[in-house]
């Protein structure tokens, strides 16, 4: 008798052991997000029109609005949080903002290191010229100089050009192009078109792509539960027209 109750003693230290270890490495990353009362969103606020500073210092963008609205339905509070893009996986990982949402494009790199919602906006890089200019396909510009905020792909177009100069934001790219001081800018074409179209500067999109890509919102590897909460929020507002009816306001069009 004395050795079935000890079995018995055994095997429930045992189950409650297991059971104790499966609480620990239980996923609570939308619980906590809960418990703060707060949404943290990590962004550059100088990338129209994704995230960007208005006339008046406020930050408004096409992800602004929607982070808005599936924070509003989700009854958290959001918070924009300005980071130093070139550190954004550190400044998530470290805790300090709960995702990485403004034009942040999906690669298989950064899926190593991080979770990614489905893509929500499909984009290009692409080449921009002064007007003025003879350029008219990516040959042309073999031995120019180019400016933009990044390049981390393209390195057969990139060992064509005489030099590369990067700049701490595609405005300041674009205002180097216009006064003379570089030839083309790389950039992303949602970016260049929605500043040409509302600046009404002298540029034009080369119709040759570098490259396509995908945006979505990335996530720490932990944080399935919270990745899940937001992307079930974001197929919602799909689903009843939300997500149009944002991209309209800022796209004249659902993209």
């Amino acid at each position: 008798m004395k050795k079935y109750i000890l079995a018995f003693l055994i095997l429930s230290m045992a189950v409650v052991s297991i059971t104790g270890c499966g609480k620990s490495d239980q996923d609570n990353s939308w619980e906590a997000v809960q418990e703060k009362g707060e949404f943290v969103l990590g962004l550059d606020d100088s990338f129209p029109p994704m995230g960007f500073r208005d006339e008046n210092g406020n930050i408004v963008g096409f992800d602004v609005d929607i982070a808005k609205e599936v924070c509003e339905r989700l009854e958290i509070e959001l918070k924009l949080q300005p980071i130093n893009w070139d550190a954004k996986e550190q400044e998530l990982n470290s805790g300090k903002i709960d995702c990485i949402w403004n034009g942040f494009t999906i690669t298989e790199e950064r899926k190593n290191n991080l979770l990614f919602t489905k893509a929500y906006l499909n984009n290009r890089q692409v080449l921009i010229i002064n007007a003025k200019s003879s350029f008219k396909t990516q040959a042309d510009l073999k031995g120019k100089k180019l400016g933009l905020q990044a390049l981390n792909s393209a390195s057969d177009f990139k060992a064509g050009l005489r030099e590369v100069v990067e700049f701490d934001d595609n405005m300041m790219a674009l205002m180097d192009l216009e006064k003379g001081g570089i030839d083309v800018v790389l950039m992303d074409e949602i970016v260049a078109r929605f500043y040409i179209q509302n600046k009404n500067k002298p540029y034009l999109v080369l119709d040759e792509e570098l490259s396509k890509e995908e945006f979505g919102i990335g996530f720490r590897k932990d944080g399935q539960e919270l990745m899940e909460k937001i992307q079930e929020t974001l197929e919602e507002m799909a689903e009843d027209g939300k997500l149009a009816e944002i991209s309209t306001n800022w796209f004249g069009k659902d993209i």
